[in-house]
């Protein structure tokens, strides 16, 4: 209507506009079926006036408000925040696996399911042998509980008497009695943190699997947003960083791998119980840097205590020279063939990554401090030189 309207009103300068706006919408209209690819959506115009002071404050004021936003949303979202990059973490560390099989000349999506399907056997393999355990031992205590209250109230046992000496059994009584609602409460805790804990290793786990399928992708989309003078060496970079956080974790693999065989073997050798369940739970606590070995030598010590007193401590003491051996000769070498970082350099890092972020700090901060090094050494340290 404003478009006809000014045709006939007789005004030349109405009449120059509305034909540039119709001759505008026309070259848009062609574009528009043209087939859509990137560069087709028209010319950019010329650029504004940056030295405008209203474009200067209102630069400003968006570099403010996006800023605060930024910081806002990260402080909302820290959760799955973590959750993502914990993903992402994953995902770039099985990438070395998937190239090796995509180089054998396997499509992306099947080397996908095959390092799936391992990384899932090998979880329904540790959750049979933990529950199949679990259940006998639940169905033994179950079968003894009437012995245990019988010998409890028999002052010829070693549990009567001391049951005589300690009065357990009215302390039991009158701790249920008096916080029967706080033992409660915390059982349902208990539950929501199980929960929890499920729901992340769940999310984590999906994420992982559409990051791996989608890495390529992901990447060419991220090498897009670098300027093309500077395109080359940011792909040289990042694949660099994306390698060494591979090897790190494939490292640390091995490491894991060699510490569930060597429990696996030293408790068929002693008798202990379980050897098969507490190696693979050993192996899978050893991902955890620092203490991740310390806690399944405890777990496999205590559980040698039901043997002997000996052994236990045979045990504790093999746990402790595998603890040194692992921290000053075998992570040392593997980590600075992997991820070329020193040993003094590993330990900061990951003392500094648990205090700031907990297990999943200490788990990223060998392969941040490689990122941090390769950086420091291809970008900052030639600018200081050539300054």
């Amino acid at each position: 209507m404003t478009t006809d309207t000014s045709r006939h009103s007789g005004d030349p300068a109405a009449t120059s506009t509305a034909d540039r706006v119709q001759d505008a919408a026309e070259t848009a209209a062609t574009v528009s079926t043209s087939r859509p690819r990137a560069g087709t959506l028209g010319r950019p115009g010329p650029p504004m006036n940056r030295r405008s002071p209203f474009f200067i404050g209102m630069a400003g004021a968006v570099g403010v408000a996006v800023t605060f936003g930024v910081v806002e949303l990260i402080a909302q979202a820290g959760s799955i925040l973590t959750l993502i990059g914990m993903a992402f973490f994953v995902a770039v560390g099985l990438e070395p696996v998937v190239s090796w099989l995509t180089r054998h000349h396997l499509p992306r999506w099947a080397a996908v399911v095959i390092v799936v399907a391992g990384l899932l056997g090998a979880a329904a393999l540790f959750i049979t042998l933990a529950v199949a355990r679990l259940s006998g031992e639940v169905t033994t205590l179950v079968h003894q509980l009437p012995h245990y209250v019988h010998s409890l109230q028999n002052h010829n046992s070693e549990l009567g008497q001391l049951n005589a000496k300690y009065h357990v059994e009215q302390r039991l009584q009158k701790l249920l009695s008096s916080h029967g609602s706080s033992v409660a409460g915390g059982v349902l805790a208990a539950g929501r943190m199980v929960f929890s804990t499920v729901s992340s290793a769940l999310v984590v786990a999906v994420l992982s699997i559409y990051f791996l399928v989608g890495l390529p992708q992901i990447k060419l989309f991220a090498y897009q947003l670098v300027p093309g003078s500077r395109r080359t060496r940011a792909i040289l970079l990042s694949d660099e960083i994306l390698a060494r956080v591979g090897g790190y974790v494939l490292g640390n693999l091995f490491t894991t791998v060699i510490i569930g065989v060597g429990t696996f073997f030293w408790m068929l050798a002693l008798g202990i119980p379980y050897p098969v369940l507490l190696a693979v739970f050993v192996a899978l606590v050893d991902l955890i840097p620092v203490i991740g070995s310390y806690i399944g030598g405890a777990a496999v010590s205590l559980v040698a205590l039901t043997v002997s007193l000996p052994v236990a401590l045979a045990t504790l003491g093999f746990y402790i020279c595998y603890k040194l051996a692992e921290d000053y000769l075998l992570v040392p070498k593997v980590m600075n063939r992997t991820v070329h970082v020193p040993a003094t350099a590993t330990l900061v890092a990951v003392l500094i990554g648990g205090v700031l972020l907990g297990i999943v700090g200490a788990l990223v901060a060998i392969p941040v401090a490689a990122a941090i090094r390769l950086l420091l050494r291809e970008v900052v340290f030639p600018r200081l030189d050539n300054s």
